[in-house]
């Protein structure tokens, strides 16, 4: 991808399903990394795609859209979710709105569990590239990409385990030590 348009940022992800699927790498990302780094980079990649991390995320999504959806039928039938709020004509319309406005706050609940999931995802492609490729190099990958991505390498754990997709890059690194040899 020519993401050197728009950012000086490196990335590398797996995307898609059936005969869809990619895996991409910025262009900014292949001109830091050396031929063993891009070959673990892409071992790691795979690894989302040998666990099917793609299909799974969708799955998720539809279950929590499924019951985001059944919630909001059965609160646009409820007088009190319109009266709590302020309004006084209940509608399909102001249901949904008012669903769309009070959803965060309960989501909010949701993000750990959400980035724990992903960061298991993670973990898994990281063993798997350890795998298939010498783990040393994917080490020496993810240090660069920190580095060029301004990443802090310890982020705040309470902070990390809100919000972080991937875990971070310390920990990353020492599980992957055991790799090395």
């Amino acid at each position: 991808m020519d993401g050197s348009a728009r950012s000086s940022h490196g990335n590398a992800y797996f995307t898609g399903f059936g005969s869809s699927k990619r895996v991409v790498f910025f262009d900014t990302l292949l001109d830091r990394l050396d031929a063993n780094e891009i070959e673990a980079v892409l071992a790691h990649e795979l690894g989302h795609f040998k666990h099917h991390h793609v299909i799974k995320r969708i799955a998720l999504m539809f279950i929590v859209s499924f019951i985001g959806l059944a919630l909001l039928g059965w609160l646009k039938q409820q007088g009190w979710f319109y009266e709590g709020l302020g309004v006084t004509q209940p509608s399909d319309y102001m249901a949904l709105l008012l669903f769309l406005l009070v959803s965060p706050v309960f989501l909010f609940l949701l993000r750990p569990l959400m980035a724990s999931y992903s960061r298991k995802n993670e973990f898994e492609a990281d063993e798997y590239a350890a795998n298939h490729a010498e783990a040393k190099y994917l080490v020496d990958a993810l240090v660069k990409l920190y580095r060029d991505n301004a990443s802090t390498l310890t982020p705040d754990p309470l902070h990390s385990a809100f919000y972080d997709s991937h875990p971070p890059a310390s920990i990353r690194i020492s599980r992957l030590a055991k790799f090395t040899g």
